[in-house]
């Protein structure tokens, strides 16, 4: 995508975006100041002594929300690793930063803050537009294999590649336009825990992408040369698991990812479980509907909360290598069209609450139920019995429209078809995100306890006349890093990542991942948001160890993410500390060993490993 000048300077408001996108079908964050080099216009005179024949170019970066933007800042596209250890070498005698960027498709200020200006000393990377080459390394007897890929691949692009040689992994992130470097620089997963009797094939694990890793290579310094190389670190080797989840205070050019034999999903939708049955207290009658049972049956889930609505869409997935009778077949990924591009009288709600409307926020909550509620099942009856206010915006023509599509409930696909579906042109929220640690046997103590607090204090803000989310809550569970499924003897588990095992509490198997979703500019979201991150911080210390999911919101004011500086300096590494071992301590001191000079950091970074 290519916008002209107007595009590259102020842009347009979030206001104005929304609505020219809703006129054109879907509520769209369109993407701003997005220039590859023969769409950028001219530029001041390029940084003196940077390295010839790299694409250089001026372009502001502008993160997944819109909430972190910048003004236009110097940006190159390698086309080799070479040519990325030149440039790092360049800014490190210049006395400039180097910041690697992928697909933009995070939240949190780990490549450059909000309002970074156009002097900055920085030079953005772009791993994606040419640093994209996968190979194929490695097939073993037991199923499994190795591909090479380099940063700037898109996940989207590596699972195809996987997919096409019968290869695929337990989960993944739901969007596919994640770059592989990114996702592994802030640990992405999905949501897997081994069903109850389920053992994974080899190549296959329930922890984050990272700990796929048998193999990467980073820029780092180089005492001896006295300059910045190229290295490349094996998975049992030192400083090779501080680099596995790195929050961007490293750059990667590649890595060696193990992948285990592809499995067909079954995916199932539900759309009738109250939330009171779902977050059910532990010790729920036998036959109640609650997340941890699904969980123990299935292993893999999601539930999603829309605001003020009182049944989550609940998805769960099972291997199922033949296709159940009753489920709809499906061979590409993004099967929810419906929650991709909203109907445009959809959008046009949307747009009213960006406009100052927000105590639709209800409403709205309740349009996205039913929206999703019809295109999973074709029941219309909820529709047709609720007031004027949702019949104005869920008209018979949108509703003949979702049923045009064929109902999606119950598919069924090869792996990469069912874990991606999210798209770029979904509703671009922005979301805080914890990851709270249980024993497996207080799954369904740590979502009822947060759903109780989240329905009680979501009321409390309505009482006042206050609606701070108008999006969803979004549930998922997964195991902890186990670095055998690597299959590299001596590997360790990715030291920053947030699913790291706690050594004195080898009970504690689970991370059940919690996030909070909103549109960016909606009144008292970070007080809310504030509220929620107090509450789970302050959760029974002995029953669950909590940690931030780093490419999301964490660290709240009432004002403003990443800005508390109790959490940033205390509570934030209290997570990883806990516990002891190595972790972050020894995680903090490697990155700075190799990048003593700091050209691969920003000032955020510099604050947080300290």
């Amino acid at each position: 995508m290519t916008d002209g000048p107007s595009s590259q300077g102020g842009g347009l408001s979030r206001r104005r975006l929304l609505a020219s996108s809703a006129a054109a079908g879907g509520a769209v964050w369109l993407m701003r100041g997005l220039v590859r080099p023969d769409g950028a216009y001219a530029a001041p005179a390029p940084p003196p002594g940077f390295p010839a024949g790299i694409d250089l170019y001026r372009r502001a970066y502008e993160n997944w929300a819109g909430e972190i933007r910048t003004d236009q800042l110097w940006t190159c596209a390698p086309r080799t690793p070479q040519e990325v250890l030149d440039v790092v070498n360049w800014a490190h005698g210049a006395g400039w930063t180097v910041r690697a960027q992928g697909q933009r498709h995070g939240w949190a200020p780990l490549t450059v803050a909000d309002g970074t200006p156009a002097a900055a000393r920085v030079v953005l990377l772009d791993t994606t537009a040419h640093l994209t080459a996968m190979s194929l390394e490695r097939q073993a007897a037991d199923g499994s294999a190795t591909i090479r890929v380099q940063a700037g691949a898109s996940l989207e692009a590596l699972l195809a590649f996987a997919g096409a040689a019968g290869h695929g992994v337990t989960s993944a992130p739901a969007p596919g336009d994640l770059s592989v470097g990114g996702a592994l620089a802030i640990g992405a997963h999905g949501t897997a825990v081994p069903a109850l009797g389920e053992n994974p094939p080899p190549g296959h694990g329930y922890g984050s992408l990272s700990n796929l890793v048998t193999e990467l290579t980073a820029v780092v310094w180089d005492d001896h040369a006295g300059r910045y190389v190229l290295r490349t670190f094996g998975r049992a080797e030192p400083d090779c698991d501080a680099l596995l989840t790195h929050l961007g205070r490293a750059l990667v050019t590649e890595a060696v990812v193990r992948v285990g034999a592809d499995h067909h999903l079954r995916c199932r939708s539900f759309v009738d479980i109250p939330a009171t049955e779902l977050f059910a207290a532990p010790g729920a009658p036998a036959g109640t509907r609650t997340l941890a049972r699904f969980v123990d049956r299935a292993g893999r889930v999601e539930a999603i909360w829309f605001a003020f609505t009182d049944r989550p869409w609940l998805k769960v997935w099972t291997v199922a290598p033949t296709r159940p009778l009753a489920s709809r077949a499906v061979d590409e990924p993004y099967n929810y069209p419906f929650s991709d591009s909203l109907p445009e009288p959809v959008a046009r709600l949307a747009g009213d609450l960006i406009s100052g409307a927000w105590a639709s926020a209800p409403l709205f909550g309740q349009v996205q139920y039913l929206l999703t509620k019809v295109a999973l099942t074709g029941d219309i009856s909820d529709v047709l019995l609720s007031g004027p206010l949702v019949r104005d915006v869920l008209t018979g023509d949108v509703l003949t429209h979702l049923l045009a599509g064929g109902l999606r409930s119950d598919l069924w696909g090869a792996s990469r078809n069912l874990l991606q579906y999210v798209r770029p042109t979904t509703l671009r929220e922005t979301a805080n995100g914890y990851a709270v640690l249980p024993r497996r046997a207080d799954l369904q103590w740590v979502v009822s306890r947060f759903a109780d607090f989240y329905r009680t204090l979501l009321a409390q803000y309505a009482s006042r006349g206050e609606y701070p989310v108008n999006g969803q809550v979004e549930i998922r569970v997964t195991g902890l890093e186990d670095p055998s499924v690597c299959g590299v003897p001596g590997a360790r588990p990715p030291l920053l990542s947030a699913l790291r095992p706690r050594p004195d509490r080898p009970e504690a198997d689970t991370a059940v991942w919690i996030d909070v979703l909103s549109l960016p500019t909606t009144p008292a979201l970070h007080r809310f948001y504030r509220d929620i991150e107090q509450f789970l911080l302050a959760l029974d210390a002995d029953r669950a160890t909590v940690r931030v999911e780093w490419s999301k919101g964490w660290a709240y004011t009432h004002t403003a993410a990443w800005s508390d500086p109790d959490v940033l300096t205390r509570a934030v590494p209290a997570g990883h500390r806990a516990g002891g071992g190595p972790g972050w301590d020894e995680a903090v001191a490697i990155l700075h060993r190799l990048d003593p000079h700091g050209v691969l950091s920003n000032p955020f970074l510099d604050a947080l490993l300290r």
